[in-house]
C-alpha cells in the first residue's frame, strides 16, 4: 500500500493536516474530501486503488477533525472548510500543474465538495459523490430544535455489512465519538439551504454513488439536494443492501471500480 506523505498548512481557523500519496507519472489529481468526525487516515485503500489507476492522491483532516488543529468537529461556517479545501488542490497543482483534478466527497465531504464545485468548478475535471449530506439530513432536522446536543454518537452498525469496519471505527481515536456540537448543526443547516439554492453544476461530469439501506444518510434526503444541483453529465449507481460507507462495503471493489471506470471515461 502506498504511503502518504503529510504536511500542514495555515488554514482558515488554524493549523490543517493534509496527505498526499504520491503516483510514478500521475495522469491526474484525485482529491479526497473525507465525512463528520472522521479523518483521511481512513482512506489509505481508496487512495491506494487510486495511484494504481494513475491518480496524485490528496486531501486534508477539516478543521476540527483528525490531526487538524480546533475544537473536535466544530466548524462554524463550511465555507472555511472549503477554502482549507481549495488550499490543498492548489498546492497539488503546484506539484501537477498540467493535470485534470478529479474530486472525491463523502457523506459530509460530499456537502462540501459540492459546493467547491459551484464556486470553483471551472477548475475540475469531475466530481464523484459518495452518500452525500445533500438536499436535506434527518440528523440536523432532529438536533436543530434542540438546546442542548445528545450525547449520542454514529451507529458503527450503519457503516457497513463488513462488521471489521464498525469495529475499527470504533477503536480509532481519531474518529469523534462525542455528541455533535450546535454551531456545527446550525452550520450544517446553512450549508445545506446554501448549496440547495446555488442552483446546477452545469456541465461538469458528476458520478453519484449511494447505497440503498444507508440508514445514516438517507438516500431520498440526498436525492432532493442532488436534483437541485445536477446538471446535464449526472451518472448514478445505487447499490442493493449497501449502508452508508460504500468504499468501505463489502463490494468496495465493485464502488472503487465504478468510480475508476467514470474518471477514465471523463479523462477520454
Amino acid at each position: 500500500m502506498t504511503t502518504p506523505r503529510e504536511w500542514e498548512f495555515a488554514g482558515t481557523r488554524g493549523a490543517v493536516t493534509a496527505r498526499i500519496w504520491a503516483a510514478d507519472a500521475p495522469r491526474y489529481i484525485a482529491v479526497l474530501v473525507h465525512g463528520y468526525g472522521e479523518h483521511l487516515g481512513r482512506y489509505g485503500h481508496v487512495a491506494d486503488a487510486l495511484v494504481r489507476h494513475g491518480a496524485a492522491v490528496c486531501g486534508p483532516d477539516h478543521m476540527g477533525h483528525g490531526r487538524s488543529a480546533g475544537d473536535r468537529v466544530l466548524i462554524e461556517d463550511y465555507e472555511d472548510v472549503v477554502a482549507d479545501v481549495r488550499t490543498v488542490v492548489a498546492a497539488a497543482r503546484g506539484d501537477h500543474p498540467e493535470l485534470p483534478v478529479v474530486m472525491i466527497g463523502h457523506s459530509m465531504g460530499g456537502l462540501i465538495a459540492t459546493r467547491y464545485a459551484q464556486l470553483h468548478g471551472a477548475g475540475l475535471a469531475a466530481l464523484v459523490l459518495s452518500g452525500p449530506v445533500l438536499g436535506r439530513w434527518h440528523v440536523v432536522d432532529g438536533l436543530l430544535p434542540l438546546e442542548e446536543m445528545p450525547d449520542a454518537p454514529i451507529d458503527p452498525s450503519t457503516l457497513s455489512r463488513d462488521a471489521s469496519v464498525g469495529k475499527a471505527y470504533v477503536e480509532d481515536p481519531l474518529v469523534w465519538h462525542g455528541p455533535f456540537k450546535k454551531a456545527t448543526v446550525r452550520a450544517l443547516d446553512t450549508a445545506l439551504r446554501r448549496v440547495n439554492g446555488h442552483g446546477s453544476l452545469g456541465a461538469l461530469p458528476v458520478l453519484y454513488v449511494h447505497g440503498t439501506d444507508d440508514e445514516l444518510v438517507r438516500p431520498e434526503d440526498s436525492r432532493i439536494g442532488v436534483e437541485a444541483v445536477r446538471g446535464d453529465r449526472l451518472t448514478e449507481r445505487h447499490y442493493p443492501g449497501a449502508r452508508h460507507e460504500v468504499f468501505n462495503e463489502t463490494n468496495r471493489a465493485e464502488v472503487l471500480g465504478d468510480v475508476t471506470a467514470f474518471v477514465d471515461r471523463v479523462l477520454a
